[in-house]
């Protein structure tokens, strides 16, 4: 039970998500991993909410995603009072971590409104699955090796974060 309202939180968070940055068309979250290590999902968020606190051009043009983060955790720490749970260079990467970035998205949801349409959420319904939750493939490779046939199972994780390699005995 646990497993399926983390399931349904994650749903309406990402319903949120991708409904307060559906007018920015350099972002698309479906994640929360991949989506944000550019910098621009955690700005137009804050921006969609708060365009007094700053440019949105000005941001997306940087040309550092770590520069982008940067800000984004900057402007939550000073005007809405979120401390910077993150660094930058954490985000920055091909696999960030999703417990940290869904951590500082709820620790936004709490203090920007958060209203949230029922189109919004059958939207992320509708997402590919492997969008939504982490999805599991196994390779098996088979090698010869003087006679002796060796098997390698490897379980890769959709964003990096585990690689599994089981030879026999």
């Amino acid at each position: 039970m646990a497993g399926l309202q983390q399931t349904n939180s994650e749903m309406i968070l990402l319903s949120w998500v991708r409904q307060s940055t559906r007018n920015y068309p350099q972002v698309n979250v479906t994640n929360f991993t991949t989506s944000w290590s550019d910098g621009l999902a955690f700005n137009a968020l804050l921006h969609s909410h708060r365009p007094d606190l700053f440019d949105w051009n000005a941001v997306a043009s940087q040309p550092s995603p770590v520069q982008r983060l940067d800000h984004a955790f900057n402007i939550a720490r000073q005007h809405l009072g979120i401390e910077k749970l993150l660094d930058p260079e954490d985000v920055a990467t091909a696999c960030p971590d999703k417990k940290s970035i869904l951590m500082y998205v709820t620790s936004l949801f709490q203090v920007l409104p958060q209203q949230v349409t029922m189109e919004a959420i059958r939207e992320v319904e509708m997402l590919p699955r492997h969008s939504r939750v982490t999805r599991e493939e196994h390779i098996e490779v088979h090698e010869q090796h003087f006679s002796q046939e060796v098997s390698y199972s490897f379980l890769f994780s959709s964003c990096c974060s585990e690689v599994v390699v089981s030879l026999p005995t």
